[in-house]
């Protein structure tokens, strides 16, 4: 009788409908691609908590509390931009939810790139988990706020000491959870320094395990070096320090060089082939943002910042001076024609305004109007200075990133570059869907996987199980970037779903109301 009764018990166990699965999130039926390069696939996509609980055909007896049916829509990771300029911005109640960014379907960002950001970290990493950005924030340590707090904005190499005290600086900030180091020697006072003093800094943030250093090259023109030179400095760096090189935002700027990309490639390349790691970050625009000052301004004479290079211009002498090396960078930049102004608080009306419309306003040479918009304090820009060839020939490159380059301003109070509002969505737009210059499996990975790796970021870029849930669906008919330069303050639309860390940040394209971001500080 013993036995018949655990006969009958082992039977009944077999036969009995097992419990249904239950997730938090359930996304079925999209096109997936799990953000490793690999080819697309139908396939459901699970969340509990803030993992992927599993990715696959997940049997239709599982229930979710959010169930989304992503049949036609694209399902990928969510896309990492190694450049933005969000901070400090995002590190600020009004503006933490990071909008721009999450309807580009973007979910982690770096911040402080070019050099830039606090010398020390520690204020910034408490203002952004007081505030909870709408996505997660790695922070970077940048060499000219190192070196502006050490010796200001003089034009000099630096001192043993000086040297010592960057150093240790960098070393704090990495030990605080920086993830790399940012450069940008094309902006004082980095333009002031030499190779050797890049080197000993990013030998200093080496010494932490997934470190890298990440630049804005010094030259992507013919200001001086010229742009091939200027990525070798990058690749030299990477060389003696034994650290990853990232070419950001990587172009060829100016009519005089338009078409060395292909010199640009092949040095890399050969990097590649001698064992360093070398990569690149790019947003998918012709047109560049910077400032008057950067752009035409003689670098010696930027010495000490915009109130110094005010008062240079104000006496007669020195302005004849400046003025004469501005001419070939105002060539450099493709003309008066090619410089759109940003915003000048002076006189909002030329906010959009091409420096030779500004000329003509005033009534003088488009030089002379320049100058006098620097005396007052300078302006940003916007400058149209490369070309589609170059822009795809960089695209298509294994090794390169999508990267916005973007800021955060307040929804249309300041003037922005589109890529702030599009450049995610624009790639995907532009060069995949209607041209197209890369397939979609590449241009994922190149938002995702691509990015994860190379910055380090562990458990994101890859839809697979125990990945933290970092997640978008998006329909490829109607996802397009709609900022312009005229009016660079708008939306992209198409992506329907953004999940941080498993929580909805937009749902059915509208943004939610709480912020599920984290502040992603290096392993240690």
């Amino acid at each position: 009788m013993k036995r018949l009764t655990l006969a009958i018990g082992a039977l009944l166990a077999t036969t009995a409908p097992a419990l249904a699965q239950h997730y938090d999130v359930l996304i079925r039926g999209g096109t997936l691609y799990d953000g490793s390069g690999g080819p697309a696939r139908t396939a459901d996509v699970a969340i509990t908590g803030d993992r992927i609980a599993a990715v696959g055909s997940i049997p239709d007896s599982a229930t979710a509390t959010t169930l989304i049916d992503a049949a036609g829509r694209i399902v990928a990771p969510g896309f990492i931009d190694p450049h933005s300029h969000a901070a400090p911005n995002i590190q600020t109640k009004e503006l933490a939810a990071a909008l721009p960014m999450l309807h580009q379907g973007i979910t982690t960002l770096a911040i402080n790139p070019d050099g830039g950001g606090p010398a020390e970290l520690g204020q910034q990493i408490v203002d952004l988990k007081t505030h909870i950005p709408g996505v997660n924030v790695i922070p970077l340590i940048g060499h000219n706020a190192v070196r502006r707090a050490v010796m200001g904005d003089v034009a000099r190499l630096a001192t043993a000491d000086e040297q010592a005290k960057m150093e240790g600086l960098v070393t704090a900030a990495m030990a605080a959870g920086a993830y790399g180091l940012s450069g940008g020697p094309f902006y004082i006072p980095g333009k002031y320094s030499n190779t050797a003093e890049i080197v000993e800094l990013a030998k200093a943030a080496a010494r932490f395990p997934g470190a890298f250093y990440i630049s804005h090259v010094r030259d992507e023109g013919n200001y001086d070096i010229g742009v091939v030179a200027a990525v070798d400095e990058v690749i030299t760096v990477a060389r003696e320090a034994k650290i990853p090189g990232v070419v950001t935002h990587i172009k060829v700027l100016g009519p005089q060089v338009w078409g060395k990309s292909a010199d640009v490639i092949a040095t890399i390349e050969k990097a590649r082939a001698e064992g360093l790691e070398i990569w690149a970050d790019q947003y998918p625009y012709t047109a560049s943002g910077s400032s008057l000052m950067t752009s035409l301004v003689p670098g010696w004479a930027q010495e000490g910042g915009a109130a110094a290079l005010a008062k240079r211009l104000q006496d007669p002498a020195m302005r004849a001076k400046i003025r004469a090396g501005m001419v070939p960078n105002l060539e450099r930049r493709a003309g008066a024609h090619a410089l759109m102004i940003r915003s000048f608080a002076p006189d909002p009306s030329l906010e959009g305004k091409r420096l030779d419309e500004v000329g003509r306003i005033k009534g003088m040479d488009p030089l002379d109007a320049a100058i006098e918009m620097l005396i007052a304090g300078g302006a940003p820009t916007i400058s149209f200075n490369m070309s589609d060839a170059d822009v795809e020939a960089f695209m298509r490159q294994p090794w390169t990133m999508t990267s916005t380059d973007g800021g955060l301003p307040p929804f249309g109070k300041t003037s922005e570059h589109p890529r702030a509002y599009g450049a995610f969505p624009r790639k995907l737009r532009r060069y995949v869907l209607d041209k197209p210059v890369i397939p979609m499996a590449q241009a994922i990975h190149a938002a995702t996987g691509l990015p994860a790796k190379i910055l380090g970021v562990p458990d994101r870029g890859l839809l697979r199980e125990g990945a933290f849930a970092d997640v978008i669906v998006f329909d490829p008919e109607t996802i397009r970037d709609l900022a312009t330069y005229e009016r660079p303050h708008a939306y992209s639309v198409g992506v329907d779903y953004v999940f941080v860390n498993g929580k909805a940040a937009l749902a059915k394209g509208k943004p939610t109301t709480d912020r599920h971001g984290r502040v992603l500080l290096r392993p240690r």
